[in-house]
């Protein structure tokens, strides 16, 4: 039997009869995490998804203040006809008042730009899946310590200025990473619109997304205890999707400062005001207040679906086939050392407690079933 009593700290009287709580430590907890986490650092993967053209590397340029495509070779007309969706990768590691970040952008040139862009968000789904299959197989591993985590947190989805709402390509794809990844739509370049040509861009955006059931990142509710301040600026990002955002790695020089926006005949627009654009709110959303939220949605949420299907399958699969054919990595049999003949019966044992632990779930399916 568990006792779930809750006890407080004792209470000592001092001299003069006052009470003191006597201290016992537990209080350092959070500080102790602080201390871990700081030192091991932590790991963010953004994907970048749109047209070419649409500003995506100069975004994420202005938003983590770095470069991360100075090596790029830019594609003529002919050759984005017949260009394919392909995916790469930037990895840089940032440091921030002792803060270290491991950030890997994932861009997918090619998405979007052909005549005939039927399923061409299919290479983007798979590398998202194949990011899960990994880090599947490395937990289900014997080096369950250092696993690298390489999954996609969040998908910036980038909707052309031009036209009157979402198009049928933003739909499709949209739709198809929405059980996958965090999406969050962006109206980019919005410095061709007026405000008046934002808003209703923002109305119609928003209302072909609750037509369609299209689901895209949803902020969490504040806490009941947070104040006034932070309630009201929850609330100013959530009226502000989707975001219209302005990038520049230039610097100008307007009131005598100097800022990073674009210069044009008729004046200066600016990244960093957010009368201007949306970016400030973008980057507050994305790094400062939902960073962590986005990883947890990834961790709790799509990986767990994604495992749940796995392990699904592979109970399917011991059913028909009488064996469990997992995507766990089986350890070869070269030589019969000490080392190796321990590693086996390690790997023996895990799968005897999976298929142990498989069979269990499929009796409990079976008697949700039957009820």
């Amino acid at each position: 039997m568990t006792s779930n009593t809750r006890y407080k700290s004792r209470a000592l009287r001092s001299e003069d009869g006052r009470e003191e709580k006597e201290y016992v430590g537990f209080a350092t907890l959070p500080n102790q995490v602080h201390r871990k986490s700081v030192k091991k650092g932590f790991d963010f993967t953004l994907m970048v998804a749109g047209e070419s053209g649409l500003g995506k590397s100069t975004l994420v340029n202005s938003l983590f203040l770095t470069d991360l495509h100075k090596d790029r070779k830019l594609l003529n007309a002919e050759e984005r006809i017949s260009q394919t969706v392909e995916i790469t990768k930037h990895t840089v590691d940032i440091e921030e008042k002792g803060v270290k970040l491991k950030l890997t952008i994932v861009d997918t040139p090619g998405f979007g730009d052909a005549v005939n862009n039927t399923e061409c968000w299919r290479p983007i789904t798979d590398y998202i899946d194949q990011q899960f299959e990994q880090y599947f197989r490395d937990e289900s591993g014997l080096n369950r310590k250092n696993i690298q985590d390489n999954r996609v947190h969040c998908c910036l989805y980038f909707i052309p200025p031009f036209g009157h709402g979402l198009r049928p390509v933003d739909i499709e794809f949209m739709k198809a990473l929405q059980d996958k990844v965090n999406v969050v739509p962006l109206i980019s370049k919005s410095d061709c619109l007026t405000p008046n040509e934002i808003r209703k861009l923002k109305d119609r955006v928003r209302e072909e997304i609750d037509k369609f059931g299209i689901k895209v990142y949803q902020f969490p509710d504040c806490d009941s205890d947070e104040d006034e301040e932070a309630k009201q600026k929850d609330r100013e990002l959530k009226e502000s999707t989707p975001f219209a955002v302005i990038g520049s790695n230039m610097v100008v020089e307007t009131r005598g400062q100097k800022v990073r926006g674009r210069l044009y005949p008729w004046g200066i627009v600016e990244v960093e005001n957010q009368s201007h654009c949306d970016f400030v709110k973008l980057r507050t959303m994305l790094i400062r207040t939902h960073m962590h939220d986005l990883k947890d949605i990834t961790c709790d949420c799509h990986y767990e679906n994604y495992r749940a299907h796995c392990i699904h399958t592979m109970t399917s699969k011991m059913n028909t086939d009488n064996r469990v054919e997992s995507p766990i990595p089986i350890l070869p049999l070269s030589t019969p050392d000490v080392e190796t003949e321990k590693l086996i019966k390690m790997k023996d044992e895990e799968l005897r407690r999976m298929q142990e632990m498989l069979q269990k779930m499929q009796q409990q399916m079976q008697h949700e079933q039957d009820l």
